[in-house]
């Protein structure tokens, strides 16, 4: 299909965007040279671009990425269109692990990984227990156990960053609120082990459109819907929680992408697969230009702008369900 190419024309050249504007603009050429030779006459653009700016951009594709399918995921599993990993609760509770890992002094990898993992998981498990057993009642009740999970890990994120003296208080609140810009080139071994989850995730593209028909009509054309379910939740909580620890909470991302690309391809996740992938990987790169671009001084968490953007369209989203 001629949108694949089209999406991934366009990460390329909103990534080329994102190495080229900052403080510092660098031309093309310039930008192909640090690329190539990996130091040109330019000694500080080239470590800027090397050191910064790359990093930076594969960490917003990664994350854009991550969540955007995980949020495609949850709308499958729950069939509900309001199902993202910030609104669930699942991104909070990544959260959480990775600052009780960061209090606990563990390493990056793969301590404060492992307990965001652990937080995620925990989160996912008490929600689906508020939700209830009963059938007719686990799509909604389990998205309204999440906002309250969501609005309940936000209080203990709070109360363990007041009972900490730690002197990066600042940057803990900035990575609260999505912060992508203390990223560094060591940190990005880390960002593949999210690829395998792609590939499971749209290795499992088919069962995901049966359940879209219900659990029961999914069981009785062969899908082993419990199986299923468990596996890409696991998978999912691990993906969004290993980008949460490098990006703090980005929220929304899950919840706007998804949506457009259902309203354009329709419900076939053998293709939403891929152009979530894609377009989330583009559209957060875009939100991080737009949080260094905007503000006259320095510059604002990408969590802001996603936030700004995808809050309006879940009070949209929610409007139209109760029409």
């Amino acid at each position: 299909m001629i949108l694949m190419p089209v999406l991934g024309a366009v990460l390329i050249c909103v990534a080329f965007a994102g190495l080229a504007l900052g403080s510092a603009e660098a031309s093309l050429h310039t930008i192909f040279n640090a690329l190539w030779q990996r130091h040109g006459h330019d000694t500080m653009l080239h470590t800027i671009i090397w050191q910064i700016r790359l990093p930076r951009v594969v960490l917003a594709a990664a994350v854009g990425a991550s969540l955007s399918l995980g949020g495609l995921v949850f709308q499958a599993l729950l069939r509900n269109p309001l199902a993202e990993p910030y609104i669930l609760g699942v991104s909070g509770g990544s959260a959480i692990g990775a600052i009780l890992g960061i209090m606990a002094g563990l390493p990056s990898f793969p301590g404060i990984s492992l307990s965001a993992f652990g937080g995620s998981i925990i989160t996912l498990g008490l929600i689906m227990l508020m939700a209830g057993s009963r059938r007719e009642m686990s799509r909604d009740s389990m998205l309204l156990g999440g906002v309250m999970a969501n609005a309940f890990c936000g209080a203990v994120i709070m109360f363990l960053i007041s009972m900490t003296q730690s002197s990066q208080m600042h940057h803990i609140l900035f990575w609260l609120m999505g912060d992508l810009s203390m990223f560094q080139n060591r940190q990005l071994p880390i960002l593949l082990t999210i690829l395998p989850c792609f590939v499971v995730i749209f290795l499992f593209a088919r069962p995901m459109n049966l359940l879209l028909a219900g659990r029961e009509n999914a069981a009785a054309l062969g899908v082993q819907v419990k199986k299923v379910t468990i596996t890409l939740l696991i998978i999912t909580s691990f993906m969004v929680s290993t980008v949460v620890c490098q990006a703090g909470l980005v929220g929304f991302v899950g919840l706007v992408v998804p949506h457009i690309f259902r309203l354009i391809l329709g419900p076939d996740h053998r293709l939403l697969v891929p152009a979530s992938i894609l377009g989330g990987a583009s559209y957060l790169i875009v939100c991080d230009i737009l949080a260094r671009l905007l503000p006259s001084e320095g510059e604002m968490p990408v969590g802001i702008i996603t936030a700004l953007i995808g809050a309006p369209l879940f009070i949209i989203l929610l409007w139209r369900r109760r029409r």
